[in-house]
């Protein structure tokens, strides 16, 4: 089965429990504390397989969960890590965060591989908070949460060359006469139903991918038919093949038929509207294909037209050197913009406003990703870690806004599902 996209939630593991501990030893009075850091969650990461040709191991996975790492311990022993979750995706996978339409990867070399969902690191024991001023602390932190991450899995093809065009004028036999690619080949509309590559190996040991997508067909841009499903594995070619049926056989005019195709292709995306394009006028051994190929220069002038018979293998030499030269002179792009990657939005942008506060049915609502991770990590059955976050959180700034807010003492606030009142 042939799957190039699906959606998973990704949720990394939380780290473990920071320990308090004191330790206690006969004839040592002071013991002091010996609590142990958890250990760190685990990782959510995506590794390409160059084996895999398709996302149907993930079709069935809708959530991918990590491991807690394990609790810290007294005598200051350390929690384990937990072990990293990986995943193995075909070459050709991006990976796309739902809640910023942000590319979190796009992995196109057989090497790649990027964690999609951080592990929470461990929370700290009390031997980590011991300081001159506070020798015994009586509190240890929470494992931090792991990240929890919607993603969108896309499988978008490596080719150099994508043919496109309707149903049936013979981009599967193109693609079977020039390559060692066995495509399905019959008389009858939509026999591609998943997308075929073909290395294509030329006598000057020039080496090109060959993508033969699926049939397009009017409003397919719009989802009619197959093309919209395929169109996205064209976005990674350097060159469009427009393959045309000049014969006109089957009651379409190959005039037409360009023009409708280019239609659906800007629609579809401006980008791949301006990718370089060539025209394969095929079926040129079948009555009025000369013809039809004379009428068809006329119309456009400008194309690059190469005449073949995909059938009896005439005119496919020149047309391979013709799309060889043109790949030697078209520079490599990369897919994505830099404002399209989640990586560089993380570094461009800082987060000016680390935390909100609005009023909610008479309660003071807190919310903001810092003041919620200082939240879950902190041990509010231990009377000195509660005394840490009242300070964690004076020290943000947050008591100071609230009162200029117009809260008063013994008003009620909120962060996550706890509410508590605010006082001195």
């Amino acid at each position: 089965m042939f799957v190039d996209e699906t959606i998973i939630k990704a949720i990394a593991g939380n780290g473990g429990n920071g320990c308090t501990s004191f330790r206690r030893e006969k004839f040592v009075p002071m013991g002091g504390p010996d609590g142990g850091n958890g250990g760190k969650g685990a990782d959510i990461i995506f590794e390409v397989d160059k084996g895999l040709k398709t996302l149907v191991d993930l079709r069935y996975m809708k959530t991918i969960k990590g491991d807690k790492g394990e609790n810290g311990k007294g005598s200051n022993k350390y929690g384990a890590n937990a072990s990293d979750v990986i995943i193995k995706v075909p070459l050709g996978t991006t990976i796309i965060d739902l809640d910023t339409n942000l590319v979190i990867a796009d992995l196109i070399t057989e090497d790649g591989k990027v964690i999609v969902a951080h592990g929470g690191r461990g929370g700290k024991g009390n031997k980590a908070f011991a300081t001159h001023d506070n020798p015994a602390p009586k509190f240890s932190e929470n494992g931090e949460p792991g990240e929890i991450k919607l993603l969108k899995i896309e499988l978008k093809m490596l080719a150099d060359v994508g043919l496109v065009g309707f149903p049936s004028v013979g981009k599967s036999t193109i693609l079977s006469q020039i390559s060692a690619s066995k495509p399905k080949i019959a008389a009858y509309h939509f026999t591609t139903l998943t997308p075929n590559l073909g290395v294509i190996k030329l006598q000057d040991h020039r080496v090109f991918v060959m993508a033969d997508l699926p049939g397009l067909i009017e409003g397919a841009s719009e989802g009619i038919g197959l093309g919209d499903k395929f169109l996205k594995h064209a976005m990674r070619t350097k060159v469009l093949c427009h393959v045309l049926d000049m014969s006109g056989m089957e009651g379409r005019n190959p005039i037409d038929d360009y023009k409708i195709i280019r239609n659906e292709i800007e629609k579809y995306s401006d980008k791949l509207s301006k990718k370089k394009e060539i025209v394969i006028a095929n079926k040129m051994d079948l009555p009025n294909s000369l013809d039809n190929l004379e009428m068809f220069k006329k119309e456009f002038p400008n194309l690059t037209i190469y005449p073949i018979s995909a059938l009896n293998n005439e005119g496919i030499n020149d047309m391979l050197i013709g799309i060889a030269n043109l790949l030697d002179s078209i520079k490599d792009q990369d897919l994505y913009n830099e404002d399209d990657m989640e990586s560089h939005m993380i570094f461009k942008f800082t987060e000016e406003n680390p935390y909100t506060i609005t009023k909610e049915n008479d309660i003071w609502v807190i919310r903001g990703d810092k003041i919620e991770k200082l939240f879950n990590m902190t041990k509010f059955n231990e009377d000195e870690a509660v005394l840490r976050f009242a300070r964690k959180l004076k020290a943000m700034g947050v008591e100071d806004t609230l009162e200029k807010m117009g809260a008063k003492r013994g008003d009620e606030v909120q962060i996550l599902d706890y509410i508590f009142e605010f006082k001195e």
